[in-house]
């Protein structure tokens, strides 16, 4: 069974242990909050600590697979992701007020050793709708990649989630502003 809730309504060690020692536990949900270049200007002290703090705000949902910790995604206020908001790729053809509150952006999915393959992805991202429809959101973004068949991806590449992860979801394309990247939105 799966049940998804907010972050701020878990312990700590249960989003620590998504994270365990993987890939995304480097990181820690924080490559589009740090300003700079993230392994440079932080530590890992500092961005395990920005997450803890962010976390118990709400800044995620945490779903369980009976009853065991199991997956993570980001989605808060796109105005929370100042790095995002400085970056160019997702504003590429469009126009609007990147620092409308009212838009919410999902950043980042990890998903723990033993529950991949079973679809958990799909679920975080149809939840992430609900959770910010249910926080004023007036919509909710994404930005996912799509893989090259040909080519080995990398989990640094996917963090992001898989375009047709979001599409099953009910987003819809905005633009795309790269040959492999994506922005998507629901509007709520």
């Amino acid at each position: 069974m799966i049940r998804i809730v907010p972050s701020s309504e878990v312990p700590w060690e249960d989003v620590e242990a998504i994270f365990d020692s993987s890939e995304p536990s480097k990181c820690h949900c924080q490559r589009y909050k740090v300003k700079g270049w993230i392994w440079r200007d932080s530590t890992q002290d500092e961005r395990v600590a920005a997450h803890s703090e962010q976390s118990a705000r709400g800044s995620g949902l945490v779903a369980y697979v009976d009853g065991q910790p199991a997956g993570w995604v980001a989605v808060e206020p796109r105005t929370g992701y100042a790095k995002l908001l400085g970056m160019p790729i997702p504003w590429k053809g469009r126009s609007e007020d990147k620092d409308d509150d009212g838009v919410w952006a999902v950043t980042c999915f990890v998903v723990r050793k033993g529950f991949r393959r079973q679809g958990l992805t799909y679920e975080l991202a149809v939840a992430t709708v609900e959770h910010a429809r249910s926080h004023g959101a007036r919509a909710v973004e994404a930005y996912p990649m799509v893989a090259d068949p040909a080519k080995t991806v990398t989990w640094g590449e996917l963090h992001v989630g898989a375009w047709q992860v979001f599409e099953e979801a009910g987003f819809v394309q905005v633009t795309h502003p790269t040959k492999r990247r994506f922005v998507m939105r629901v509007d709520l």
